[in-house]
């Protein structure tokens, strides 16, 4: 890499992650379960002029969606809950950008994601927040509290000292840089990120990471084109598009080779592993989020159903310690977060 390109990466780098708008910083995961410190973590994600009351400390601004997770059966192989049996079950989701900025134009946040809610016959539940990025820019939490301080610093020669201490930085400062933007949630490939156990019938484990593969082919678009587009396209976008029939994605679940890292997911793992397509993810309805029903939902990865636990990546636990608190204090300020007045349009 050259003086110049690197330079390049580590701008692109600081974009992203400075201020409020971390493309990641939803994993939360500096801080081991004992010592985790959710107000800490929502005060680093607070922007300048305080948070969006009533709404989620990252991830702020979304919309709702319904739809039906389609399981064809096959991932009962690998895990034995129930909604991996051949079937269809309801899912309720939710489309957002990477930023704490309510008021973020679409054109301008790297990172989007895809998170859902799937609920099995037996009650169980499946929640899981996916991410546009194919893994995380660093490999430890101690790492990650670097990188946040290292961004949000003055100082000019801050980031070129983190990117010294911790060159695993450099292959997502090329992802942020070099990857190809799309003009729409649909287009978008979402990423697990984060190594899972699936548990068999037989009480077999498998360490696994999944991802949602879009149907509907991805068009590039330049950055300077969706900057000249509505700073809320994305949203009007998925709207019109669903409305004129379903959208869905292919579930690929991998599975670890006995070498490949499972705690540490800024490294992906190589192409070639053993993936089993297990259902398809379709997106029927696209409501806005005041009045729709992703609102109350807390997406946190540890509700699981039985066949599926974390593993020992640590940033699942700590996203939900987190998650927790984003929730307290957005469901105790509702009333500056009310639904939309009959008749208001949005």
């Amino acid at each position: 890499m050259t003086q110049r390109s690197a330079i390049g990466s580590l701008i692109a780098i600081a974009a992203i992650v400075g201020g409020a708008a971390l493309a990641f910083a939803y994993t939360a995961g500096w801080f081991s379960p004992d010592r985790l410190r959710p107000e800490r973590y929502l005060a680093a994600l607070q922007p300048s002029a305080g948070p969006a009351l009533g709404h989620r400390r990252n991830h702020a601004k979304g919309i709702c969606f319904t739809g039906v997770f389609s399981s064809n059966g096959a991932g009962a192989a690998l895990s034995k809950a129930q909604l991996f049996t051949e079937g269809r079950y309801p899912v309720t989701g939710r489309f957002s950008l990477a930023s704490a900025d309510l008021a973020a134009a679409d054109g301008s946040t790297r990172v989007r994601a895809l998170a859902f809610r799937i609920v099995s016959p037996d009650g169980q539940e499946w929640r899981s927040g996916n991410i546009s990025a194919p893994f995380f820019p660093v490999g430890t939490p101690d790492a990650f509290l670097d990188l946040l301080v290292s961004s949000g610093s003055e100082d000019p020669g801050a980031m070129p000292a983190f990117a010294a201490r911790h060159p695993e930085i450099a292959a997502f400062g090329a992802w942020a840089k070099a990857a190809p933007w799309t003009g729409s949630y649909a287009e978008e490939r979402y990423n697990g990120l984060n190594a899972f156990i699936f548990t068999d019938a037989s009480g077999a484990d498998h360490p696994v990471r999944w991802s949602l593969l879009p149907k509907d082919q991805p068009v590039d678009v330049s950055a300077d084109e969706l900057a000249k587009r509505s700073p809320n396209f994305l949203e009007q976008e998925i709207a019109e598009r669903v409305s004129r029939g379903p959208v869905s994605w292919t579930m690929a679940v991998a599975m670890a080779n006995q070498d490949d890292p499972i705690a540490d997911p800024s490294k992906a793992w190589p192409d070639g592993r053993r993936t089993i397509e297990v259902g398809m993810l379709t997106v029927q309805q696209v409501e806005p989020e005041p009045d729709g029903p992703c609102r109350e939902i807390n997406f946190d990865p540890a509700v699981l159903p039985v066949g599926i636990r974390t593993s020992e990546d640590p940033f699942p636990a700590a996203r939900s310690a987190v998650y927790a608190k984003s929730y307290d204090r957005r469901t105790a300020e509702a009333s500056k977060y009310p639904a939309t007045p009959a008749g208001a349009k949005r």
